[in-house]
């Protein structure tokens, strides 16, 4: 018990509202926390990606450059950074992209990855398109790696696994059963915003990032670090946004209970199944760049041949790279499961939810909306500047979508001349 309680995370909490934070002290996880590595002010950013990059940014760089160096010295062998942050509001995604500019300044050899929440498409915050388009510009030149998720892929999931408990095919009296659960109304978030089903959805997302990580903290026959699903994952640089899906899904605290039992089989055609996403996309309608497959349990090598060599029929992979599956084992399965598969993709159905943000920024920005709250800290060129930067990244992943092999030509033979 002693151990536990000296247990502290290597984190540095960030968040312009000081409520924020004193809530989340206030929570079972609070003895986690370091109290130096808090940062918070006390007014937010105002759902404002402007003030929360260029005006608290600059004010509190020494204070998170300090608090950035005293976790990064406590690591013993550094992997890489790992931000998570919402693009919706204005501390997420003004200092939050911020912040990782100034990882790539100080540290520019570590690997960067950043895990952001995507707003959805009726999200509450007017001016979420603004926010989350110019964040996103940043993720494309100053990420290494990101993992985005959808609120409104997260809501679907959580419905789906309230019906199913509802049913009974999972154990009643959980988290996200009886009466006191949430359903999604079809709008990206639960119906009621019920805390429960709230708590539903960031368990969703934080399980795909214990999976991500497990192979840093357990042994495995084929561990993969997080330096390999850049390598292995990344073939342009500012194409370096990845899918991801998970198998069985449910949060960590109701695995055990809501986690329908899988075959091995099911277990790989879920994580590539439009359902199995953490992005509202559908993969098998694009093109995939490239694929992580990362086994925990009591999977075997032999397990993911099989399946790739079933699935690939019904996959389109690049014609450059036909066999870009990457492949990892942990022998640590999840708490009360007995294995369990995380998927990462670079697909180009990608693009489609870039398209999407567009087409609501460029509703609210060709009249001009709202401008004035951003330049009070910013240049007006921004805005066009991060619209050149995503309608670029968007064809990126078109072209690639749509590029086949180069046509063979053949010579014809010619008749030979003799003197």
């Amino acid at each position: 018990m002693g151990a536990i309680q000296s247990l502290k995370a290597r984190a540095v909490v960030v968040d312009m509202e000081e409520g924020v934070i004193q809530h989340m002290l206030k929570g079972p996880l609070s003895e986690l926390f370091d109290s130096q590595q808090l940062l918070y002010d006390v007014s937010g950013a105002g759902n404002n990606w402007a003030h929360g990059h260029h005006g608290y940014g600059p004010q509190y760089r020494d204070a998170l450059l300090g608090r950035l160096r005293t976790a990064a010295e406590a690591a013993d062998s550094l992997q890489g950074f790992l931000l998570l942050h919402s693009l919706g509001g204005g501390t997420g995604s003004g200092l939050g992209t911020y912040l990782l500019g100034l990882l790539e300044e100080e540290f520019p050899e570590v690997f960067r990855f950043s895990a952001p929440v995507f707003p959805s498409e009726d999200d509450h915050v007017v001016t979420s398109p603004y926010d989350a388009a110019l964040a996103a510009a940043c993720l494309v030149e100053s990420a290494s790696c990101v993992l985005p998720v959808e609120n409104q892929a997260l809501a679907a999931i959580s419905s789906r696994l309230e019906v199913a408990t509802a049913k009974g095919t999972a154990a009643a009296g959980s988290g996200l059963g009886g009466p006191g659960a949430a359903k999604s109304s079809g709008t990206g978030k639960p119906a009621g915003g019920n805390a429960a089903a709230w708590d539903a959805m960031n368990g969703i997302a934080a399980n795909m990032l214990l999976h991500l990580t497990s192979s840093v903290r357990f042994e495995g026959t084929l561990n993969t670090d997080l330096n390999d699903i850049t390598m292995n994952l990344v073939p342009f640089p500012r194409m370096h946004f990845l899918l991801s899906s998970l198998a069985p899904l449910a949060s960590p605290k109701d695995m055990a209970q809501l986690a329908q039992p899988r075959s091995v089989d099911q277990l790989f055609s879920d994580v590539f199944s439009r359902e199995g996403q953490l992005l509202a996309c559908d993969p098998r309608s694009h093109t995939c760049l490239a694929t992580a497959l990362m086994m925990r349990g009591r999977l075997s090598l032999n397990d993911a041949q099989r399946n790739i060599a079933r699935l690939r029929p019904s996959l389109k992979m690049a014609h450059w790279n036909t066999e870009g599956f990457k492949l990892g084992l942990c022998s640590q399965p999840p708490v009360g499961l007995p294995y369990s598969l995380l998927c990462l993709s670079n697909n180009c159905c990608i693009a489609d939810t870039f398209s999407t943000l567009m087409a609501r920024f460029d509703k609210l920005y060709k009249r001009k909306i709202f401008v004035h709250h951003y330049t009070e800290f910013m240049e007006a060129t921004g805005f066009d500047a991060a619209a050149e930067c995503l309608n670029g990244l968007i064809a990126e992943y078109r072209r690639a979508d749509s590029a086949g092999p180069a046509p063979v030509t053949r010579m014809r033979p010619r008749g030979l001349t003799f003197l």
